[in-house]
This record gives structure tokens, C-alpha cells and sequence, in this order.
């Protein structure tokens, strides 16, 4: 009796414990009860915060934020609210700090706190309702403030990390004013991310480009950079070369040259599809 009821138990892929998910029970532990196979990737997924720096920086929702245990697993002791209305929910567990103001970001107070957390090596996780908007923004400006980034930069390994990530414009906005304050106007005439619509719903794009875009969102981390196909072409005369056992002879034409010497700029490169 005792086997098939172990048969009919299925770890939690949220905490491990183990509850009777064919019963629909709610796990004790952390609260869920185990999904249908078909959306059983995207809750789990959608439990754990997103790690944006490792052993340190984790950015969530409300819904991370209120599950104690899996927090726990993952090392947080710390939580910044970046939201007044959401209520702190286990002050004997974790020490929260709350951002009051509602409208405009407090930049620098969050930023003040986060480099507190880092000093004291203490893994936090920066959260607001749904993890899209603001807590994002925090921790954008953090990056700029503490590794020099510019906000592009920041935007992009955000998003890259949580691609839920959906500013919106009024937020953009102060980020653009703070990457100013802090690091001073932006020299070149480069488009910023992200780009939002006539109707306020941001929409995003990394380098490849719109069929109606008139300017290419430019690659980060490589100012200057030239497309490997732009490299010179060696100017080597053709009669250096000797193909086979046979000389090259001295009044062949650059056409037959062309025809036997392999291009090193032709399309034939075998190219590293990652």
C-alpha cells in the first residue's frame, strides 16, 4: 500500500517536497500545487526570480517575493520593494527595504541599499508587482551607477535575462535622465532602447532590424566594430602561387586566376551558427 501510494507522489519542481499532485493538493511548502505536464516549464519558470548577477542580483514579482521557502533555497536574505503598496511579508525572515515614492524612482536610495547588500555579500532580490517595470528599472540603474554602463547596455543585459522586461516610457524616461546625471550626455546620434509606440506599449529590437526601421539599432560592446567580410584583399600577384606540380604560367589573366584561386572573402567561410 504504502509503494503505490509513493507511486502517486511526485516531487515538487518548485521545492522538492513531495505532495499528491493527481489530487490537485496544494504543496505545504511553497504553496503549489504540481502543474499538467503541458504548463509545467513555464511555472516553474515563472516561481524562480531572474539571476542578473550572480551569487548576488535577482530580479521578480510580488508572487517571487511572497514565496519564503524557495527564496531561501536560492540564499536571498534580502528584498527591496520597489513598490509602496506591496506589503513585506516576512520581516522575521528577510530584511526588507521599501521604496515610498510611487511616482518617480529613487534612484540613488535603492542604489544605496544594493551596494549595503553587496558589501555584506548578501543575496537580494529586487521586486515589484509583476517584475516588468520598475524593479527592472532599478536594477538598470544600479548597473549604470555601480559598473559604468551606459543604458543601452544595461537595458540589454536585463532583458536578456528577463524577457518579460516592458518598460514603460515615463520609466524610460527618468532611466535617460539619470544615465545623464551620472555619466553625462550621450555624444553620438545612436538610437536608444527600448522604441515605444504611437499607442504607449514599448516594443523592442537587438540588432536586427525592421523592414521600416531607417536605422539599424547598433551592436553593444563593439563601437567600431567592421564585418569580417570588409577585410582587404591580399595583394598577392597571381604568378606567386603554384597549384599543384606545375608553375603557374607567367601571362595568365587575372579572370582564369580568379576561376582557379579560392576567395578568401567568398561566402564558402564555414561560419559558427552561435
Amino acid at each position: 500500500m504504502s509503494a503505490r501510494k509513493r507511486e502517486r507522489e511526485n516531487p515538487c519542481g518548485i521545492c522538492g517536497h513531495y505532495h499528491k499532485y493527481e489530487e490537485g493538493e496544494v504543496c505545504g511548502i511553497c504553496g503549489h500545487r504540481m502543474p499538467a505536464v503541458t504548463e509545467k516549464s513555464s511555472l516553474q519558470v515563472s516561481a524562480f526570480p531572474s539571476e542578473i548577477w550572480p551569487e548576488f542580483l535577482y530580479l521578480g514579482s510580488y508572487d517571487n517575493a511572497s514565496r519564503a521557502e524557495l527564496l531561501k533555497t536560492q540564499g536571498i536574505s534580502r528584498v527591496l520593494n520597489a513598490v509602496p503598496a506591496c506589503q513585506n511579508l516576512y520581516k522575521n525572515s528577510f530584511t526588507y527595504h521599501c521604496l515610498q515614492d510611487d511616482q518617480n524612482l529613487p534612484f540613488d536610495d535603492a542604489i544605496q541599499f544594493l551596494d549595503q547588500c553587496e558589501k555584506d555579500k548578501a543575496r537580494i532580490l529586487v521586486h515589484c508587482m509583476s517584475g516588468k517595470n520598475r524593479s527592472p528599472a532599478i536594477v538598470m540603474a544600479y548597473l549604470m551607477k555601480s559598473k559604468g554602463w551606459r543604458l543601452e547596455q544595461s537595458y540589454q543585459w536585463v532583458k536578456e535575462r528577463r524577457p518579460s522586461v516592458e518598460l514603460t516610457q515615463a520609466v524610460y524616461q527618468q532611466l535617460q535622465e539619470y544615465e545623464q546625471k551620472i555619466l553625462g550626455s550621450i555624444k553620438n546620434n545612436h538610437p536608444t532602447l527600448p522604441i515605444f509606440s504611437s499607442a504607449g506599449m514599448p516594443s523592442f529590437s537587438f540588432g536586427f532590424s525592421k523592414p521600416n526601421d531607417p536605422v539599424p539599432v547598433p551592436a553593444f560592446n563593439s563601437p567600431g566594430a567592421t564585418s569580417i567580410f570588409a577585410r582587404p584583399i591580399l595583394d598577392i600577384s597571381p604568378q606567386e602561387f603554384t597549384f599543384g606540380a606545375g608553375q603557374a604560367q607567367s601571362n595568365s589573366s587575372e579572370s582564369s586566376f580568379a576561376t582557379t584561386l579560392p576567395n578568401p572573402n567568398c561566402n564558402d567561410i564555414s561560419m559558427d551558427g552561435s
